[in-house]
C-alpha cells in the first residue's frame, strides 16, 4: 500500500530517531512511503505570526506537490506541520471550496496525523495481530500536545478534549494507558529557548502528574513535545529538586518493541532519559 509522507524539517535532523521508526515500522505493517517531491518547510512555529501570506503559501506549496503524487492519503508525522497543512485547507474555505480547487486541484491527498491513521480499526487489528512481545507490564500516560487535535474546526478532531489515537495503539500492543489530566496541555514548544523558566514549570507539572498517577514511562506523537519532555530532564530536575526518570517514548518505538521491528532497541538508545533499563526491568528490552 502506499502513501504519500511529508517528513517536515525536524525528522531530517533532530528526530532522526523518530523518522527510523517510522519508516521501519511502516515498512514492517507493508506501508510504502512516498515522500512528496521538493518539500518545504511547512512555516511552523512562526510563519504565521510573522507573516499571515507566508503561513499559509509555505503549505500550500507543500499541498501542490502533494497532489501530484497519485496517492489518496497523505501521513504527516509531526503535528505541528499536520496543523499547519489542514490550516492552509481551512484557510482556502476547505478541500471541497473553488478557492481549494483552483489553488490546489482535486488531486489532493487526505491529510492524516500519524497517530490518527495508525489508530484507525484496520491498523489497529494488524498491530494486534502482529504483536510478538506484549507490553503487559508497561503503565504509561499518553501525552498528545497542543497542534493533532485543536482548534478542532481546523483539524476535524472530535475528541479534541481527551483524544484516543495513542490509548488505542498502547492497549493494542498490551501496554497499559493511565488516565490523566493533561493530554493536551502545552510542552513550552520554543519557549524552552526564549523561556526556558517558562518552559520548565510547564514541563515540570507534566512530569509531577504522570508520577503521580502511576506512570513509568510517557508516550508521545510529536517530536517537539519528545524534544522538550526528554532533552531538559536533568534541568528540570536540578530546577525543581526532584528526580523524575521518565522515559519519553515515541508510539512508533512502542510498535516497533512490541511487533518484534529490528533496530527498536537502537532507537531508543538515542534518547537522552534512557528509557532501556525499564524495558528491561519489565521484560520487554534485552
Amino acid at each position: 500500500m502506499k502513501v504519500t509522507y511529508y517528513p517536515g524539517c525536524s525528522l531530517e535532523g533532530t528526530a532522526r530517531d523518530y523518522a527510523d521508526s517510522i519508516h521501519a515500522v511502516c515498512s514492517s505493517f507493508g506501508i510504502e512511503l512516498e515522500e512528496v517531491p521538493d518539500w518545504n518547510c511547512c512555516g511552523a512555529t512562526a510563519a504565521h505570526s510573522i507573516n499571515h501570506k507566508a503561513g499559509v503559501e509555505l503549505p500550500v506549496r507543500n499541498l501542490k506537490l502533494a497532489a501530484t503524487v497519485a496517492n489518496s492519503e497523505m501521513l504527516v508525522p509531526c503535528p505541528l506541520c499536520f496543523n499547519r497543512l489542514k490550516t492552509a485547507v481551512w484557510q482556502l474555505g476547505g478541500e471541497s471550496s473553488s478557492r481549494f480547487q483552483a489553488e490546489v486541484g482535486s488531486r489532493a491527498p487526505r491529510i492524516w496525523d500519524l497517530a490518527n491513521y495508525f489508530a484507525g480499526e484496520e491498523m489497529l487489528r494488524k498491530m494486534e495481530a502482529a504483536v510478538t512481545k506484549p507490553l503487559e507490564k508497561l503503565k504509561v500516560v499518553c501525552y498528545y500536545g497542543c497542534m493533532a487535535s485543536r482548534p478542532p474546526e481546523i483539524t476535524g478532531a472530535a475528541d479534541h478534549e481527551n483524544p484516543q489515537s495513542l490509548d488505542l495503539i498502547v492497549k493494542a500492543l498490551g501496554a497499559t494507558p493511565l488516565a490523566w489530566p493533561y493530554k493536551t496541555d502545552c510542552c513550552g514548544a520554543s519557549l524552552m529557548i526564549s523561556r526556558p523558566d517558562m518552559g520548565y514549570r510547564l514541563v515540570g507539572k507534566l512530569y509531577d502528574m504522570a508520577l503521580r498517577v502511576g506512570a513509568e514511562a510517557v508516550v508521545v506523537s510529536c517530536q517537539m513535545c519528545q524534544s522538550n519532555l526528554d532533552m531538559y530532564q536533568d534541568k528540570i530536575e536540578a530546577e525543581m529538586g526532584r528526580k523524575f526518570s521518565l522515559p519519553i517514548i515515541y508510539f512508533t518505538e512502542l510498535i516497533g518493541l512490541a511487533c518484534g521491528v529490528p533496530g527498536a532497541e537502537g532507537w531508543l538508545s538515542r534518547h537522552f532519559t534512557d528509557p532501556l533499563p525499564l524495558l528491561r526491568r519489565t521484560g520487554i528490552a534485552y
